[in-house]
């Protein structure tokens, strides 16, 4: 069976359990869930921690209700991303989920703006892990099974979870939903979780729906607008955070240089381009790289790749695999 060269990334946690496209197909159905243990936690407490965190991220939270989750982002000044986080709030405490090897860096930058701020910022992954389903209308989802109901819950925005196209240029053309449902859970909690897939299954459904990923199509150079997370991880009429003026400049005066696409690739080659190699365009010219490939239970050999937006939508592209190029049509995700 093939595997992703990207599960290197990954390799705290099982890539699969023995039947890779078995346990696609579970998760796709909201029968089992994936062990993202490896993800960071980091737990804001205090009086003020709405209102300091509504000041560092992209996404409005000052006023967020308990047990409601949303997706913000950390900035550079220049407006480039630095940290993808899904933020949910108990009442008490807000919590935060971050990609697998950013907790440091995020606990550092996040102390280092407290200042006279009523908050306590503590990094508590190894107390508490996380777990990934999908929620799908009549099923039974891995994060609800066998343990604690009362789990900390977080859903994907709509603007990630729906395909649902509106007349916002930024709203990306998502290929399929993507549905997920993040549990925080006591570590001890995670053998008692019900049907369980690999993170083979994970990332081989958030690739179909095109949602881009810290370290893998989010690179240092990322803007939001061009893997699709403007309104679904950017609140458009939020200011007060680091690299706004950027977002804005980029909004309202210019299109960003680069965009994301799903590539179905032509299946000639067993190995699986990992993440950084170069797509080319038909006169072998660097267009753009990859950001994650897999095999997926219907859909074969595909990837999210991010390109120059001036690709032509409609080019065929290859990918340069151990000298030789592996032709790779491309599915429009960001259109702008």
């Amino acid at each position: 069976m093939i595997e992703s060269a990207c599960a290197e990334r990954d390799a705290a946690v099982a890539w699969h359990l023995g039947d890779p496209l078995g346990e696609q197909r579970a998760l796709l159905a909201g029968s089992a869930h994936v062990d993202l243990g490896h993800f960071g936690v980091v737990r804001v407490s205090g009086a003020d921690r709405l209102t300091w965190l509504h000041l560092l991220l992209t996404q409005a939270v000052e006023h967020l209700a308990p047990r409601v989750s949303v997706q913000a982002l950390i900035l550079s000044a220049t407006g480039h991303i630095e940290h993808d986080l899904k933020v949910i709030d108990d009442g008490e405490s807000t919590w935060l989920i971050a990609e697998p090897g950013t907790s440091a860096d995020l606990l550092a930058y996040l102390q280092s703006m407290v200042f006279m701020y009523r908050v306590e910022v503590s990094d508590v992954s190894g107390e508490y892990a996380v777990t990934g389903s999908l929620s799908v209308p009549g099923a039974t989802t891995g994060a609800d099974t066998g343990g604690d109901r009362d789990h900390l819950l977080w859903h994907a925005p709509e603007a990630l979870a729906t395909t649902d196209r509106t007349d916002d240029p930024y709203v990306p053309v998502r290929p399929a939903p993507w549905p997920a449902v993040l549990a925080i859970v006591p570590r001890a909690d995670l053998p008692h979780l019900g049907t369980k897939a690999g993170m083979w299954a994970w990332e081989a459904a958030r690739v179909a729906a095109a949602v881009p990923r810290l370290g893998f199509e989010i690179d240092h150079r990322t803007l939001p607008h061009e893997v699709g997370l403007i309104g679904a991880a950017v609140h458009r009429a939020k200011g007060c955070y680091r690299g706004q003026e950027a977002v804005a400049r980029t909004l309202n005066l210019g299109r960003p240089p680069r965009r994301l696409v799903l590539l179905h690739l032509d299946g000639s080659s067993e190995a699986l381009p990992g993440a950084g190699t170069p797509v080319l365009a038909s006169d072998a010219r660097e267009v753009g790289y990859i950001g994650t490939a897999v095999v997926h239970c219907d859909l074969g050999q595909i990837a999210l790749a991010v390109v120059k937006r001036a690709v032509d939508p409609l080019a065929q592209l290859a990918v340069r695999l151990d000298g030789a190029d592996i032709a790779a049509s491309q599915q429009p995700v960001v259109v702008i």
